[in-house]
């Protein structure tokens, strides 16, 4: 066997616990074949913050030497397998602004497999991913996202699962049997070893030609050279307002052009204007000063600087007027109060379409017992 790698994308915090799990057991898995393995997370230009898009690797080879030189790089940039833990993260992965938008299937290697958890369809998904130009393929294992991060365990066998869906898609990697040996040690798990069986037996995979997938090209940055940097560390101050054409009675805030934070979000706000009582309290609660104040006194979410934090539906007073909305549900960063600005009722049927075409979504940890709870609704 060649030495191979795996990249894990997942959502800073709310999934580390799971990304950490799958590496640790893809590197189970090798030693009981008589290979070794590494696993390691990427911090730098993907911090573990709260929805960050961040990564895990693991590497597995035959020898030490093997190993060494597939190791002597920033990170594995030519991956067997691409695991997406959450399928919004299929849009793309902005972190931080060092390299603009990344494609999620990036790092994967031309043949490879990107493995994503999701309830939606192949064609679906491939929609939202970037263009690879070169052939590889889709697996898909059902399910919606897992969120199992540093302030609570959530045992829904989802890192099993992918585990028995990569020896599936990469059996190079590691074997099913090796997989399942992993698993069990130290203790058997009759559940954990059904989990990996399922996600061996029902992962499902489907091929991507070069030319598939989202056209639009990802926006990234020129970085300055060394001849170019200045002779001392500058931070530039950021204006208090914006000037924008047309927004002479209103008020934008300044914000860094390099730095769009939709890459964050797993959900956004969906606002009703025709019940809105200006009352600006999402506003002045919002976190990131994503809303725009519009000269009528209207409040735009800006949909490149919102993080999909959820802040304003929960402070909002007015009952749905603010409802937050699965991501994958939209294309596009367009104003929604242009669009309700431009037709009132053509806005008003699109809002209805979102907000009652999408099921509940969590959001990370919210209370105590919160994945209680979602296990019994999910059993009902």
């Amino acid at each position: 066997m060649a030495t191979g790698s795996v990249e894990v994308v997942y959502r800073g915090v709310f999934q580390k616990n799971l990304a950490k799990n799958i590496c640790r057991g893809i590197v189970f898995g090798a030693r009981k074949q008589g290979r070794i393995g590494i696993a390691f997370g990427r911090y730098s230009d993907s911090p573990e913050r709260n929805g960050i898009p961040a990564k895990q690797f693991a590497v597995v080879a035959d020898s030490e030497e093997e190993m060494e030189e597939y190791l002597s790089r920033y990170e594995p940039d030519s991956n067997d397998v691409t695991i997406v833990c959450d399928d919004t993260l299929c849009k793309g992965l902005e972190s931080w602004a060092w390299n603009g938008l990344q494609p999620v299937n990036r790092l994967l290697k031309a043949g490879g497999t990107l493995l994503v958890t999701s309830t939606r369809s192949a064609n679906s998904l491939i929609r939202d991913i970037h263009r690879k130009g070169a052939p590889y393929s889709l697996a898909i294992v059902k399910a919606p996202a897992s969120f199992s991060g540093m302030w609570v365990y959530r045992d829904d066998q989802t890192d099993v699962r992918l585990l028995g869906a990569l020896a599936k898609v990469a059996p190079q990697i590691v074997t099913h049997e090796a997989m399942l040996a992993a698993i069990n040690e130290p203790k058997q798990s009759e559940k954990k070893t059904a989990a990996a069986k399922q996600g061996y037996e029902l992962v499902s995979s489907a091929p991507v030609g070069a030319e598939q997938g989202n056209d639009a090209v990802p926006f990234s940055f020129a970085m300055p050279g060394w001849r170019e940097m200045e002779e001392c560390l500058v931070i530039r101050a950021r204006k208090v307002r914006e000037d924008v054409p047309g927004m002479a009675d209103g008020y934008v805030p300044g914000r860094n052009p390099n730095y769009k934070k939709f890459a964050t979000r797993t959900m956004r706000p969906v606002v009703n204007f025709d019940t809105c009582n200006k009352c600006n309290i999402c506003w002045l609660q919002c976190p990131d000063t994503a809303f725009d104040v519009m000269a009528d006194g209207f409040y735009d979410a800006n949909m490149e600087a919102c993080v999909g934090c959820g802040i304003c539906e929960a402070v909002c007073p007015v009952a749905d007027c603010i409802s937050m909305v699965n991501e994958e549900a939209f294309t596009d960063h367009d104003s929604q109060y242009q669009a309700w600005r431009k037709d009132a009722a053509a806005y008003a049927a699109w809002r209805a379409e979102k907000v009652a075409g999408q099921g509940p979504r969590p959001q990370g940890f919210h209370h105590v017992g919160q994945y209680a709870e979602e296990i019994a609704n999910e059993r009902r």
